[in-house]
C-alpha cells in the first residue's frame, strides 16, 4: 500500500510541474509569492456565491484586528497586477492555498482548495469573448498536452480529452436542454463533446434564474458580447469518464471595468461594497484590466490521473468512516 501511494505522489509531482510551466509559457506568466490570509474587510477576499464564511481570527500584534483565511486570490491578483507594474500581455502564476469550511463534502470537493491561480494584464480592447475564447484555447491546449505526456509515461492511465474543446453560452445551454438543471446541462453537454466552455455564467438566463452564482466584483458576467448574450467569463468543464459525470477545472473570465463593477454591485443590492478599498481602487483607475481565473490543482490531478475521489491527490481532513468505506472500493486517501 505504502509503495503504491508513493507512486501516486510521484505521478501527482509529475502533472502539477508538466501543467505549470505550461500554462506559465502559453500565457506569458510570471510565478509570484501569494497569501494564505488577507486583511478583514478590504473587500479582497473573494466571496464566492457570498454566502460562504470564510475562517477568521484576530491577530494580536494589529490590535485584534481580523484576518480571513483566502477562499481564493481573485481580486488579490488583480492588485498584485498593479503593485507588481506587470505590462500589457504579461501576467502571474501563483500556487494558491485556501481553506472553504463551509464546502460539502464529495468526491470532489474537501474544505482544502489548492488552485493555480493567474491574472493577465490586458488592454480595454482585448474585452471581449473573442479574445477570452482564445486564452481558453491557449489553456485547454496546455491540458491536453499535458494529458498526452501523462499517458506517455504511464501506460495505463488512457487519454480521453478531445483535441478541441466546444464553446456554448449558458443562455444556449439552457435553450438545448430547457428542462434540465444547470448541472444535468453540464453533465450532457459535457458527456457530448468531452470538453466544453461554458461562458456567461452569473447573469440571470431567460428561465429567470443564473446557471450558477457568480461574485459581482470580479468575473464579468454582465457585458453584452459579440453573440448576442451576455458575460465574458465562464467554466471549463470536461467528462469524467471515472465518475461519469460534467468535472470543472477551471473558472474564470475578463474581469470587470468600471461600469461593470457598479452595475453588479446594483444587481446583487450590494453597491455599500464599492466604499471598499478595493472596490474604490478600480473605481479610481488604479487596477488594471485584467483577466484571469482559478484551475484546480487537485482537480487536474484527479482527472490526469483518472481518481474517483479528490482525497487520492490531496491530503484534508476526512472521518474515520469515509476512510473505511473508500478503501473497501480501493480507493486509498492521502
Amino acid at each position: 500500500m505504502g509503495r503504491n501511494l508513493l507512486k501516486t505522489e510521484q505521478a501527482i509531482t509529475f502533472v502539477k510541474e508538466t501543467f505549470s510551466h505550461k500554462l506559465k509559457e502559453t500565457l506569458n506568466l510570471i510565478p509570484v509569492s501569494s497569501p494564505l490570509v488577507v486583511l478583514d474587510g478590504t473587500g479582497i477576499n473573494d466571496d464566492l456565491n457570498g454566502i460562504e464564511r470564510p475562517v477568521a481570527f484576530p491577530i494580536k500584534s494589529l490590535n485584534e484586528q481580523r484576518a480571513v483565511v483566502v477562499h481564493s486570490l481573485a481580486k488579490w491578483k488583480r492588485v498584485r497586477l498593479q503593485e507588481l507594474e506587470i505590462e500589457k500581455g504579461e501576467g502571474i502564476l501563483t500556487d494558491m492555498r485556501a481553506l472553504r469550511p463551509d464546502e460539502d463534502y464529495t468526491p470532489i470537493h474537501s474544505i482544502y482548495v489548492d488552485q493555480w491561480d493567474w491574472e493577465k494584464h490586458i488592454d480595454a480592447a482585448d474585452r471581449t469573448l473573442a479574445y477570452l475564447k482564445e486564452t481558453v484555447l491557449q489553456i485547454y491546449q496546455a491540458l491536453y498536452a499535458t494529458e498526452q505526456e501523462v499517458a506517455q509515461k504511464y501506460p495505463e492511465i488512457a487519454a480521453v480529452l478531445p483535441p478541441e474543446i466546444h464553446f456554448v453560452s449558458a443562455e444556449e445551454l439552457l435553450l438545448t436542454y430547457p428542462d434540465l438543471t444547470p448541472k444535468e446541462r453540464e453533465h450532457a453537454i459535457a458527456k457530448a463533446y468531452g470538453a466544453v466552455f461554458i461562458h456567461g455564467i452569473g447573469g440571470v438566463l431567460s428561465n429567470g434564474f443564473p446557471h450558477d452564482g457568480r461574485a459581482a466584483d470580479y468575473d464579468d458576467w454582465s457585458t453584452d458580447n459579440e453573440t448576442g448574450y451576455k458575460g465574458l467569463n465562464g467554466d471549463i468543464v470536461v467528462w469524467n469518464p471515472i465518475l461519469h459525470a460534467a468535472f470543472e477545472l477551471s473558472s474564470m473570465g475578463i474581469r470587470v471595468n468600471k461600469a461593470a463593477l457598479l452595475h453588479q454591485l446594483q444587481v446583487r443590492n450590494s453597491s455599500d461594497r464599492a466604499a471598499l478599498s478595493f472596490h474604490r481602487m478600480l473605481l479610481d483607475d488604479k487596477l488594471p484590466e485584467s483577466i484571469g481565473g482559478g484551475i484546480g490543482q487537485s482537480r487536474v490531478c484527479m482527472f490526469m490521473l483518472k481518481k474517483a475521489h479528490i482525497g487520492e491527490v490531496q491530503v484534508s481532513i476526512w472521518n474515520e468512516e469515509q476512510r473505511r468505506l473508500l478503501a473497501t472500493q480501493a480507493v486509498h486517501l492521502l
